[in-house]
């Protein structure tokens, strides 16, 4: 092997001075030059630049493909350079099964029949999914992976390039400071002395050169924060238009499951309340309905006649003893004058009187009162 043995001893003994000037440094012992403000802010900023971006880039990996597994396999085919096998999507799968299902109970029934047209609304909807992960993955992954992988290790590299030559200006201020020491106490001019201030001259200009070049790149974030502003504005892009496919797609199997199964299941897709005879509460498909549980269907208006013709609101007196509190799980119009309109998660006093039906409730919100159904209430106490 060929190498040079005096470049390797220059090496190691550079390496060793360093060494103890950044261990002097970190116990106090040593003066350390400290880089301008401006400077420390790119640094700081770029450090800040790294460490979201590699956040962002890992969970947006786990957000398009979920399978840790298939996340290793992906890696491991990029490392190889080699190209992604193409997997299909957990929609699609779900879709084979169902038409292979159908084929077994029988295309012609009204089972297989659904079966097909799910399963074919399904391969649509993992069709979408697969165009929106490779979207994705081109527009917004790719451009955070080129960042992390290339812009970052330059910077790294120029940033620890930088930090020994600080180390080694550092050395050689303290080799000059030591020197004019020893010169002080002879009395005499040392060679020693000139021979420092020149190390110190050419430590000084090359560390000042390497800090050019790193705030150079540093101030290239700025550039770097366009770039990842434009990918994003894609991902969202790419997002809103695979949601809206799904939900086309899932409107198109709704009416298409409606008028082939409506004789069978006439309210099974109704998206208005009346065409179910129910008068008040919202449908469970209804565009207006909130995340959560649906809330049930209205209770019939008692036929008692004790109820609906004696019954009056304004007259009814809480009872000394017996009311409770209650939490409104759902909103809730009232029919008539006789019922008490409610908002979901709004508290209310609730009690009963004599003759009301059990499906039924007076509560009073304030100076407010009125019939309420039990169902849409959560009794408290």
């Amino acid at each position: 092997m060929d190498f040079n043995v005096k470049k390797l001893a220059s090496d190691a003994g550079v390496f060793f001075t360093r060494a103890v000037q950044y261990t002097e440094e970190k116990l106090g012992q040593a003066e350390k030059t400290e880089l301008d403000a401006h400077l420390e802010n790119l640094i700081a900023r770029a450090d800040c630049t790294k460490n979201w971006t590699e956040k962002i880039f890992r969970q947006t990996e786990v957000l398009l493909q979920p399978n840790p597994s298939a996340r290793i396999e992906e890696f491991f085919y990029e490392k190889l350079d080699k190209k992604i096998p193409s997997r299909i999507t957990n929609a699609e799968l779900l879709g084979q099964y169902m038409q292979d299902a159908a084929k077994d109970f029988g295309p012609g029934s009204p089972y297989g029949s659904t079966l097909i047209t799910v399963g074919e609304y399904q391969k649509r909807l993992g069709g979408s999914e697969r165009e929106f992960l490779q979207t994705s993955a081109i527009n917004f992954l790719t451009p955070l992976r080129n960042f992390l992988e290339g812009d970052w290790k330059t910077i790294s590299r120029e940033r620890r390039l930088l930090e020994n030559r600080r180390l080694d200006l550092d050395v050689c201020k303290a080799r000059l400071k030591k020197a004019k020491l020893a010169e002080a106490k002879a009395a005499l001019w040392s060679e020693e002395v000139d021979k420092a201030e020149h190390e110190l001259r050419v430590a000084q200009t090359e560390f000042d050169r390497q800090a050019e070049v790193t705030r150079l790149l540093l101030e290239g974030i700025s550039s770097t924060h366009v770039n990842h502003l434009r990918c994003l504005h894609e991902f969202v892009e790419a997002q809103a238009a695979y949601y809206a496919q799904c939900h086309r797609h899932m409107q198109d199997l709704q009416k298409e499951l409606s008028s082939a199964n409506g004789d069978t299941f006439p309210n099974a897709f109704a998206v208005n309340a009346s065409t179910s005879g129910v008068s008040a509460g919202p449908s469970p498909l209804s565009t207006g309905t909130q995340p959560g549980p649906s809330s049930p269907s209205r209770p019939p208006n008692p036929p008692d006649a004790l109820e609906s013709n004696t019954l009056k609101i304004e007259e009814v007196k809480p009872p000394a003893t017996g009311t409770r509190k209650a939490k409104v799980l759902y909103d809730y119009d009232a029919a008539d004058t006789s019922e008490l309109s409610l908002l979901a998660d709004e508290l209310i006093t609730v009690y009963t009187v004599p003759g009301m039906d059990p499906d039924w409730l007076i509560g009073e919100r304030g100076n407010q009162k009125g019939k309420v159904p039990v169902t849409y209430l959560e009794l408290l106490s």
